[in-house]
């Protein structure tokens, strides 16, 4: 929804806000479309440009994901612009949108603090999951092998082949890393939610949450969920060990 009437609304009630920044009005229409389904009872806020970013101040905004338009991470328009959103919310996890598959782009990405990295070239409901992994406190990049420190002699490696990245106590996850449903999950996780909660929240059985639980645990090579947030740079915000 773009910004408005309905925004200066919205802002009274605080919901989580999410921002989509793209110049292209079907692509920007549709991504909001989109997360409307799955983010509902969120704020969802289409822009044009940063230009207009200021208009959002005061609305509790999670996530700004920006369409890099063609332009390179060295482009002086692309810093200015991740600049004033870091500026004008220094809270929300940033998101770039790209139209290539440049592994040496993503993985500089990553070491600019960005939280997300989505190509065109992923299918939607990876793209789903991967945004519920940002917002789970997690970090989404569609490589596996992004932000190692062999990148560029690893890209010659089979794109099947997994790789678990951890690099300054983060883990840096890939799409071969979650599947959708256990991203599901750790979005619960990141809220505090117990096992009966997220069950009712996601219409699973308590027996697949433990399991979903337990092979993230596994990925993650931690002992409870308080270390599962935890090392998605978050703080676990209630006792969650399995139940």
């Amino acid at each position: 929804m773009s910004i408005g009437q309905d925004a200066k609304r919205r802002k009274a009630h605080n919901a989580p806000a999410a921002i989509i920044i793209e110049p292209h009005t079907l692509v920007r229409t549709t991504i909001i479309r989109l997360l409307q389904h799955e983010l509902a009872g969120w704020d969802l806020i289409d822009m044009v440009s940063v230009e207009t970013l200021d208009s959002a101040l005061g609305m509790d905004v999670h996530l700004i994901a920006l369409d890099m338009a063609g332009r390179t991470l060295a482009s002086a328009s692309l810093c200015h612009d991740l600049d004033f959103i870091r500026h004008t919310f220094p809270e929300a996890s940033i998101a770039l949108l790209s139209n290539t598959d440049d592994v040496l782009a993503a993985s500089q990405a990553l070491e600019m603090g960005i939280r997300g990295y989505f190509t065109t070239s992923i299918p939607i409901d990876i793209a789903l999951a991967g945004m519920r992994l940002i917002l789970a406190g997690g970090v989404f990049y569609p490589h596996p092998f992004v932000a190692h420190p062999n990148a560029s002699a690893m890209r010659s490696k089979p794109q099947n082949t997994p790789h678990k990245i951890i690099e300054n106590n983060t883990h840096f996850m890939s799409i071969a890393d979650f599947t959708p449903r256990e991203a599901d999950v750790l979005a619960e996780l990141q809220c505090g939610h117990p096992n009966k909660v997220i069950a009712c929240k996601l219409n699973l059985s308590d027996h697949t949450v433990k399991m979903h639980l337990q092979h993230i645990m596994r990925k993650l090579q931690v002992q409870n969920r308080t270390e599962v947030v935890a090392r998605l740079g978050q703080k676990a915000t209630s006792d969650i060990s399995v139940q």
